[in-house]
């Protein structure tokens, strides 16, 4: 990409004076005035130009073949591994196994009540005396369902070889 900014440029943009930069950073132009003669002033002009001109050429062998870490976007660079897409789709096809799993279990070993009271345990968040009261039952039948759910539920998983879905509360 071309820089207008660069000192190439600059120095080529003003044809009555040598750009260049000092030992400070500042911009500096010598004219025509400060030389012997024209000719004098002209070829040191030519020569800057080339100068400028060939490091400039040599700067953008790098870069132009380079990117900054500024110019990639967030999504190109969260470009993922392909051992962490590996173990993405593992750990995908695990989660797809053990929710069909439940699925199956809940669909199979459970009566109706006990899935419905586990449902609203486990997913709907709601507490086992909200439950009882909902269902205008005694706290101990609603403990009781939901205990002997899961305890059903793991011992469907465990004869599957899966690790159970309950985490302990």
């Amino acid at each position: 990409m071309f820089n207008s900014k660069s000192i190439y440029a600059l120095n080529k943009k003003d044809q009555g004076a040598i750009v260049y930069i000092d030992a400070e950073g500042e911009t500096q132009r010598l004219t025509q005035a400060e030389f012997i003669s024209e000719k004098e002033f002209l070829r040191w002009k030519e020569w800057s130009d080339e100068d400028y001109h060939t490091s400039e050429k040599e700067g953008h062998l790098y870069s132009d073949h380079t990117v900054s870490v500024n110019d990639i976007s967030d999504e190109t660079a969260a470009v993922l591994s392909p051992e962490t897409q590996i173990a993405d789709e593992d750990n995908r096809q695990e989660q797809e196994r053990r929710y069909n799993l439940l699925r199956e279990a809940l669909n199979t070993c459970l009566t109706s009540t006990q899935r419905r009271r586990l449902w609203l345990y486990c997913v709907e968040g709601m507490t086992i005396e909200q439950i009882a009261v909902a269902e205008n039952v005694r706290h101990q039948n609603v403990s009781k369902a939901i205990s002997s759910a899961k305890k059903k539920v793991k011992t469907f998983f465990r004869k599957q070889g899966a690790k159970t879905p309950f985490s302990p509360r």
